[in-house]
């Protein structure tokens, strides 16, 4: 088996605080993972990307591909950007050519942001997110993804009864779940204002039949919680989905932003991870999320681009938006800290133990960055990457250890 060598520098995390940083680095790849990382010994290499750094690939934990073409649309707060924005949007999705195009523009712009692991909405069409895990499939890229869930207060566009929803899932889940193993299928009820009892009760119930990732908003805004237990009678938002069989350690909550110390409590105890989307929290003006509190309760955090309500698909923004987050709620981020949540903490949480870091025996799923020369150390890197908004993307992506994106350089 031939092992390809490249010399680079090397950043990666080791765990929440700590940083693998090697200045110049030999790393070989063999059969889509690592096969040797350490310091450069002088052999000859098949490719010297100095002083490109290779990074882990990026994860987005929270981004929705039928909005890719509303970035920008300030409509906002949320319950009204919905209805003005997204829901015309989501509709046009019934054309399957429609859908078929923007999913090729969609993998475009996550892959050459650098994302290698997405966790995706697709809109209630089945038949759209058959485009998307087909262009996914097709272009070697790794997702957890799946049709949102709506059967009610919403438009009729998107009215798609259990009935009909379910068993069109369940069809997904038979043709692409586990495909080439790097595409799962995840049960996406919307949020409880969209969806009945019964569709989440049955949705949660199918989940767990097939081993299922569910994800879904949670406490995005006031006005939102203050729906859905009125709506169902509860004591708390969380409460909703918890007494529908959905909060368990595989269940995904976008936002976060509201909940009481009962709430996170919960969370912690089901093992149920957070989608820290400080962007589109800005945006729309949801609010802060108090990262202190998932973090002290050992809560699996990711972060999210919330692709359009977050107005970029590149993670390094998101991590940026996390440090200004960190810094509002009083709970400052470290740069190995962002980096975690953006990278290694973020696969973790989203069950991909496979990939995240450069390391030996992981898949070889990476960027190469070009940073200023001066960042002639990890911190000036992380720096660099996360807070110079005018720097490049990266200049090549690789989902085990082929490019999925730019070119590291010619004849590579």
């Amino acid at each position: 088996m031939t092992t390809q060598w490249v010399r680079a520098r090397v950043l990666s995390p080791e765990g929440p605080e700590e940083l693998t940083w090697i200045d110049d680095a030999l790393v070989g790849l063999e059969d889509g993972r690592f096969a040797h990382v350490g310091p450069y010994d002088g052999r000859p290499v098949h490719m010297d990307v100095r002083p490109g750094v290779l990074m882990p690939g990026f994860v987005d934990a929270h981004v929705h591909f039928p909005q890719t073409r509303i970035i920008g649309s300030a409509s906002g707060p949320l319950l009204a950007w919905l209805e003005k924005s997204t829901f015309p949007e989501e509709a046009r999705f019934e054309d399957a050519a429609h859908a078929a195009e923007v999913s090729r523009e969609f993998a475009d712009r996550l892959t050459r942001a650098g994302t290698t692991l997405s966790m995706v909405y697709s809109s209630v069409h089945p038949d759209a997110c058959f485009a998307l895990l087909d262009t996914f499939a097709e272009r070697g890229l790794r997702t957890i993804a799946g049709p949102v869930l709506m059967d009610e207060h919403c438009p009729e566009a998107l009215k798609l009864p259990a009935s009909e929803a379910l068993p069109a899932l369940e069809r997904l889940v038979e043709r692409w779940h586990g495909h080439d193993g790097r595409i799962q299928l995840a049960v996406v009820p919307r949020f409880a204002l969209s969806c009945s009892a019964e569709l989440m009760r049955a949705a949660g119930e199918l989940a767990k039949a097939h081993g299922l990732w569910v994800t879904t908003h949670l406490s995005e805004t006031v006005a939102e919680c203050q729906v859905a237990t009125e709506r169902f009678g509860a004591p708390d938002y969380l409460t909703v989905y918890d007494d529908l069989g959905l909060v368990h350690e595989r269940s995904v909550y976008a936002h976060c932003i509201h909940l009481s110390e009962r709430e996170w409590d919960r969370m912690a105890e089901a093992g149920a991870v957070v989608a820290h989307c400080p962007d589109s929290n800005d945006f729309l003006g949801s609010g802060g999320m108090p990262i202190a509190e998932a973090l002290r309760r050992g809560v699996p955090v990711s972060v999210g681009t919330d692709v359009a309500a977050g107005r970029t698909f590149q993670v390094p923004r998101i991590l940026s938006s996390a440090y200004d987050n960190g810094l509002r709620t009083g709970h400052p981020l470290s740069l190995a800290q962002l980096l975690w949540l953006g990278t290694r903490g973020g696969a973790l949480a989203l069950g991909h133990d496979q990939v995240g870091q450069i390391a030996v025996g992981k898949e070889a799923d990476m960027v190469l960055v070009d940073v200023p020369w001066w960042a002639a150390d990890a911190e000036g890197v992380l720096s660099s990457v996360f807070f110079d908004h005018d720097r490049p993307l990266p200049r090549c992506v690789w989902v085990r250890g082929q490019v999925v994106a730019g070119e590291p350089e010619e004849g590579w």
